[in-house]
């Protein structure tokens, strides 16, 4: 059984997203211990415990110490999966993290997989906006996935039937999945530059109760006042507003470049920024707070912002014999991320100032 200290280096929710997933994957049973044992309330909390209980029934696992508070869990695997799956989230909790649990271990399940949110945000705190994962973490999973040997192609469709925001949460969303197949790793996986930007996608939404106040609208102009506007005017600029019919009153805005793959000209990379509205906080800063995010993340070549880093290392890890990315900013969410990894692959990560290599052993 693979043991992990839950207070290793960032200490929160990512190492039980991460390690029960792959061991799902694997195998391999994992008992995780120290849960967020430095946070403010330490040990499971509501959010975790949805996504690891939706683990488990997905894939039949036996799950020991899952209780509020708990500061150690067992995860045993097993190789039988369900098909569907209803994950019902009685707080705001993240959808979207939900998923960075559930996708990897569907990925490589034998049939399709659908699965039912009922509750929860789509578009939460400490969390990627749902906008985020659709466009930049999907669109760039789908550059690694057609490198497997044989047919394969990224397919996960996202239905958003209500969005959800902090408190009440309460959105509707399915999401589908289907499997790839693969019985040889990609032997080199390179992305350390990024081509010319193509264009830039601008999602702008708020509760329909903000309809009124034009909060979409004005998170734009927000947009507008910072260079991202001004020094890429001469680009192709697409910009949607939308309103959604929610329980709890709440906005975000998600900021989406499209850049050339230097490495296949059929491909795209993406880099995203995202904000949420707030209390306190005016529409016009929203819209600023995503679009100086975004100039951060896109200010030197590198292809991957340091989000995506994070999210993209366990498949990395199992997809390819070598990798080498280079990223905006390597986080202590990242070299956790890769600490954990190697816990459950033969391999190592190594960093040298802003990329990312991978060596299986």
């Amino acid at each position: 059984m693979i043991e992990i200290d839950g207070s290793y280096g960032e200490g929160g929710g990512q190492i039980l997203r991460t390690a029960l997933a792959l061991s799902a994957v694997t195998q391999k049973p994992c008992y995780i211990f120290n849960i967020r044992k430095n946070r403010k309330n330490p040990g499971l909390q509501t959010q975790h415990l949805v996504g690891i209980r939706a683990l488990a029934n997905l894939f039949n696992a036996r799950l020991e110490e899952d209780k509020i508070g708990s500061k150690e869990i067992i995860f045993k695997p097993n190789n039988i999966f369900k098909k569907e799956i209803e994950v019902e989230i009685e707080t705001a909790g993240s959808i979207t993290l939900v998923l960075q649990t559930l996708l990897l271990p569907s990925l490589l399940s034998q049939e399709r997989i659908k699965v039912k949110f009922r509750g929860g945000a789509t578009d939460t705190f400490f969390s990627p906006t749902i906008d985020y994962f659709r466009f930049v973490f999907l669109g760039n999973l789908k550059n690694l996935i057609n490198l497997l040997p044989g047919k394969n192609e990224l397919d996960v469709n996202i239905k958003i039937l209500k969005r959800g925001f902090y408190p009440k949460g309460l959105a509707n969303v399915e999401v589908e999945i289907s499997p790839i197949v693969f019985n040889k790793k990609i032997s080199f996986f390179g992305l350390k530059e990024r081509g010319s930007l193509k264009k830039i996608l601008i999602i702008s939404g708020a509760s329909d109760f903000l309809r009124g106040r034009k909060v979409a609208e004005r998170q734009l102009s927000g947009a507008h006042q910072t260079p991202l506007f001004y020094k890429k005017a001469h680009l192709p600029i697409e910009t949607k507003i939308e309103y959604y019919q929610t329980e709890s009153i709440g906005s975000q805005i998600t900021i989406i470049g499209e850049f050339q793959d230097l490495n296949n000209e059929n491909q795209s990379i993406f880099i995203g920024a995202s904000a949420l509205g707030k209390l306190g906080k005016s529409s016009e800063e929203v819209g600023k707070e995503a679009s100086m995010e975004f100039l951060r993340e896109t200010k030197e070549k590198n292809p991957v912002d340091s989000h995506f880093a994070d999210q993209i290392l366990p498949f990395i890890a199992l997809f390819t014999q070598r990798a080498e990315i280079k990223t905006s900013n390597i986080t202590l969410h990242t070299k956790t991320n890769a600490w954990i990894i190697e816990k459950f692959q033969k391999g190592r990560f190594e960093f040298d100032k802003n990329v990312i290599q991978w060596y299986t052993y």
